[in-house]
């Protein structure tokens, strides 16, 4: 099974996983005092989740969105008469 992803979508994916990487670092760094680190590192990780986990059901399910231009194509070859 081949899933195609556009830019976008990759972009999306891959700053989420930023958020969550981001997240983690700060939970386990010693920079900023203990409540503000975990304040902080809890966020970023409950967002980069968050974001997560519909883009990868998607991803998995194979449901992701066709490019325009292919759904448009797609569209006007189901309305044509046969």
């Amino acid at each position: 099974m081949r899933t195609q992803l556009t830019l976008p979508d990759l972009l999306l994916i891959g700053m989420t996983r930023g958020m969550l990487g981001a997240g983690v670092g700060l939970l386990l760094s010693g920079r900023l005092d203990g409540a503000q680190r975990r304040a902080l590192g809890w966020g970023l990780v409950a967002v980069g989740v968050l974001t997560t986990l519909p883009l990868a059901l998607q991803v998995l399910a194979g449901m992701a969105p066709a490019p325009a231009a292919r759904r448009t194509r797609q569209t006007a070859r189901n309305r044509s008469p046969a």
